[in-house]
């Protein structure tokens, strides 16, 4: 997903926004007299914790537990989150809203269905100016709420930690007081549901109780942590059993939840349907999806992790629009609020990619890949449930082969390998989503098991990308050089063609065929590896270890002290003896042979990357050549809705950054422990 600026109606549409919700629910925000105000601020954050909640009458736990569910007490200095929210209390700002510019889902020439048998043609201009709310109403503006209870500027609200705490311990007892609940910091945590309700910002009352209640758990849980600026806090576990009848006082709708949605109970969760609907006089002028029959016709094999490049209420007018694409889930930023549009067995286009299309399920998050702007916990948690519900259901393995951001899909063809898209981007924390799915990167081999997992703590790896908020369509070739971004954790490590920090970046043929080194500006993943890629061990020397990458060595920093990646172990495919190279595949179709008379053959050309012999590359699984028919709106052409399967299988492998695909026949497939570098 690229950037183009915000259309008017949108700013109209998020000004009127921004005027409603000055009016609040219930009361709206009551200033609470400091109980204890002082004239010295502390500087340890548990202190701060403790002194906003002494000040305005929180019970401590109640605060570090909304504030967690916020940010995981992380600070992000100046930094919005990708729902204009500042600091570890999340205060948001509908003025930073405006300024960030959203976009449109497509790019020029761009085909997200990515079946050339039925080409899907979008008008950009029209897909770039959706119109709707930005964001729920009640979660515009608390940052000029919180600067009017304490009388703090609302700069120093977004860059001071101990401020911002300190406004959003004045907010939760004003909407305590609004609901005329006991206030002071040795109440009962229990009595504080309907304030931590409302503190969500949620526009529904499913979805506002899902925060409470994940605050409430996490309270329960307790957790302790070192924030992104090394302060270390605590959230002391304690057994809670909230009083849950403040919610129903704030006078929140309650969202549609029909028969048939397919979103964990305990999720806040609302079917807003895509259309499959015919706009033309062809049988094949209709949007925004397929019909299918998954997994009894053709197994869901993965789940793709995209991100809007754009806001929530948007977004969703654009699945829409029945001349539009189509994806399964949109989540939203500020509360994890889940929109679903098309059922799981029905195929959406959104991965760029046919084949991958076709055998899975996609999940669009609110936010940017690169504009700065950071992902709420609230969301990773809402996202991290509802994937691993999805997983389970449809035997998808929860791994990097199978759970792909939408950077990881590969080009269909040589010819549309520079196009595809690169959210959720290098800022998506992927080892804390897979904690939170039950299914974190764990190191299961030693150096002399010949896979390695990318893996570097999040917070400290922090790569100086360019380019942030400069994204233009495709990959980008900036000149002038593109601005520094600020540093912040990143997910990704970047890959040399030598062990040193001067050395080149390695090259990404398929986005620089003149063979130059790829970049650090932002959206340039060609000499990236990502956290839970597993790739095959092709050195190590020093401080620094060698994986296989896209037909050459890539060497990444990897200091025994402060290791970035941990040893695996598995297996690897090699081409079979007497083979020089073999070719990869961006989808995985039958052999021409499978197609029947009435099916046109599905041709399938290598990309432009080499696999060569003596290369090795993690095995990601085997898997069935399948071509999934489906052009017209009605079934009614030729082979229409059926699953064509050939003979031939392949290997799915790690190869790049992006998975690809070689034939079966053409590799042995080997234990990585054997031919390991030494």
């Amino acid at each position: 997903m690229h950037l183009t600026p915000v259309p008017p109606r949108a700013r109209i549409v998020l000004a009127t926004a921004v005027a409603a919700a000055t009016v609040l629910l219930v009361t709206g925000p009551v200033v609470a007299d400091p109980a204890t105000a002082g004239t010295t601020e502390p500087t340890d954050r548990q202190q701060q914790y403790a002194a906003a909640a002494a000040e305005y009458g929180v019970p401590e736990s109640v605060l570090l537990g909304v504030s967690y569910l916020e940010s995981r007490w992380d600070t992000h200095p100046g930094q919005p989150s990708t729902s204009g929210g500042y600091g570890p209390m999340h205060l948001t700002d509908a003025a930073q809203v405006a300024a960030t510019p959203s976009s449109s889902h497509v790019d020029e020439n761009e085909d997200p269905r990515g079946d050339e048998s039925r080409p899907l043609t979008v008008d950009t201009a029209a897909a770039a100016e959706p119109a709707g709310d930005l964001l729920p109403s009640a979660s515009l503006q608390t940052l000029d709420a919180a600067a009017a209870l304490t009388g703090v500027a609302e700069e120093t609200l977004r860059d001071d930690a101990a401020a911002n705490i300190r406004g959003g311990a004045a907010l939760l007892a004003s909407y305590q007081r609004a609901l005329a609940a006991p206030v002071g910091a040795g109440s009962d945590p229990a009595a504080w549901y309907g304030a931590v309700a409302r503190y969500s910002g949620a526009d529904t009352e499913d979805a506002a109780a899902a925060f409470a209640d994940e605050v409430y758990d996490q309270i329960g849980l307790g957790a302790t942590r070192t924030t992104d600026d090394g302060q270390r806090v605590t959230l002391a576990a304690v057994a809670v059993t909230p009083d849950e009848s403040g919610l129903h006082k704030l006078g929140l709708r309650r969202a549609e939840r029909p028969d048939g949605l397919e979103c964990p109970v305990r999720l806040a969760c609302e079917w807003i349907p895509a259309p499959y609907e015919k706009y033309g006089p062809n049988p094949g002028d209709y949007g925004n999806h397929d019909l299918g029959e998954r997994p009894a016709q053709q197994k869901i094999e993965y789940i793709v992790i995209h991100d809007t490049e754009g806001y929530f209420g948007p977004s969703v007018k654009l699945v829409q629009t029945k001349t539009y694409l189509g994806w399964h889930y949109t989540l939203r930023s500020v509360d994890g609020y889940v929109a679903q549009h098309i059922k799981a067995k029905d195929v959406g286009w959104h991965a760029g990619n046919w084949y991958v299309n076709a055998k899975s399920i996609g999940i669009e998050h609110e936010g940017f890949a690169g504009h700065g702007t950071w992902y709420t916990e609230a969301m990773y948690r809402t996202s991290a449930k509802l994937v691993r519900h999805l997983a389970l259901r449809f035997q998808i393995p929860l791994d990097r082969q199978h759970i792909l951001g939408h950077d990881n899909v590969p080009g269909t063809t040589a010819g549309t390998v520079a196009g595809m898209h690169w959210d959720p981007g290098p800022y998506w924390d992927w080892s804390h989503y897979f904690d939170l799915m039950k299914a974190p990167f764990r190191g299961t081999g030693t150096a002399h098991t010949g896979l390695v997992t990318i893996d570097p703590d999040y917070a400290t790896n922090q790569p100086a990308f360019t380019g942030c908020n400069q994204q233009p369509p495709g990959v980008p070739k900036p000149t002038p050089p593109a601005a520094p971004c600020p540093l912040r954790g990143s997910s990704a490590v970047v890959l040399r063609t030598a062990p040193s920090p001067d050395a080149p970046l390695v090259n990404d043929r398929g986005l620089r065929p003149n063979g130059t080194p790829d970049t650090m500006y932002i959206s340039d993943h060609g000499a990236r590896a990502s956290a839970g890629q597993t790739y095959a061990l092709a050195g190590v020397q020093g401080d620094w270890t060698a994986i296989w990458y896209l037909g050459q060595r890539a060497w990444f920093l990897n200091p025994p002290t402060a290791p970035t990646a941990t040893w695996a172990q598995g297996f690897v495919v090699t081409p079979k003896p007497g083979r020089a190279s073999i070719p990869v595949y961006g989808r995985a179709y039958p052999e021409r042979e499978a197609y029947p008379a009435t099916i046109p053959y599905q041709s399938i050309s290598p990309l432009q990357y080499t696999f060569a012999a003596g290369q090795r590359y993690a095995l990601g699984g085997i898997v069935p050549g399948e071509y999934y028919r489906a052009v017209s709106f009605d079934g009614s052409a030729p082979g229409d809705r059926t699953v064509v399967r050939g003979t031939n299988r392949y290997v799915q492998i790690q190869f790049g950054h992006r998975v690809m695909f070689a034939n079966l026949d053409d590799v042995l497939i080997l234990p990585a422990a054997v031919g390991t570098p030494q």
